[in-house]
């Protein structure tokens, strides 16, 4: 058995926030974090992969996977499907490895209510101002006018779900949230529901201690 469980780490925000480039920043922090590659029917868009990007899938193979149980969340996004496939995810956490997921609050919420819930870390980013969010997308130069007036207006919706995650952090200075990124992983690394080992310790302590009391019986005389 792995001395620490891996956790399932969500970082969600409405788009232009900065989620993935945070999520990039963590794991060159600690490349040992395993990225969850997501299954989606959208089309592969120049110079993604399959398998590496994204699992490129039908409607009806999705489906059929959702049907199955294989897909640990997933959701209907601008009418393509996303979703998450459940055995990947589980050999990880299982071994002691972190699984770090780009995702939306649908897909967040369905991981925190599922059996693998209890491991979930989720983190939810803000953008500094509404004016900045729109310059980023606007910045990135890889969506029509009219996609991103669709983003904008989902935003809202989106920012709406902030509470129910663990963790909020403002993006204002990438840095600085990076770092900070940092310090909240490493912090619940160290959460009791991920150190299963820790039963084992104490109970090695609890017959130490009894060897030391019988050893030193002179001692409660």
């Amino acid at each position: 058995m792995a001395m620490r469980r891996g956790l399932l780490i969500i970082l969600s925000s409405p788009s232009g926030a900065g989620k993935s480039t945070l999520a990039r920043r963590l794991r060159e922090w600690d490349p040992s974090i395993r990225f969850s590659v997501s299954a989606t029917t959208r089309p592969p868009r120049p110079g993604e992969v399959n398998g590496r990007d994204y699992w490129f899938l039908t409607r009806a193979e999705f489906e059929a996977k959702v049907a199955a149980g294989e897909m640990l969340e997933h959701a209907e996004v601008f009418g393509h499907l996303y979703g998450t496939p459940r055995a990947p995810v589980e050999e990880a956490i299982a071994e002691g490895c972190d699984v770090l997921f780009d995702i939306d609050w649908q897909g967040g919420q369905q991981i925190r209510n599922s059996a693998l819930g209890k491991h979930t870390l989720s983190i939810f980013i803000l953008p500094p101002s509404i004016p900045e969010l729109y310059r980023r997308l606007v910045s990135r130069a890889s969506d029509p006018p009219e996609v991103i007036a669709r983003r904008m207006q989902k935003s809202r919706d989106e920012i709406s779900h902030w509470p129910e995650y663990d963790y909020v952090l403002v993006n204002d200075d990438l840095d600085v949230t990076a770092g900070r990124l940092e310090t909240i992983v490493t912090a619940e690394r160290m959460r009791l529901s991920q150190q299963p080992g820790i039963v084992d310790i104490v109970r090695r302590l609890n017959a130490e201690f009894e060897e030391w009391q019988k050893s030193h019986a002179d001692l409660r005389a």
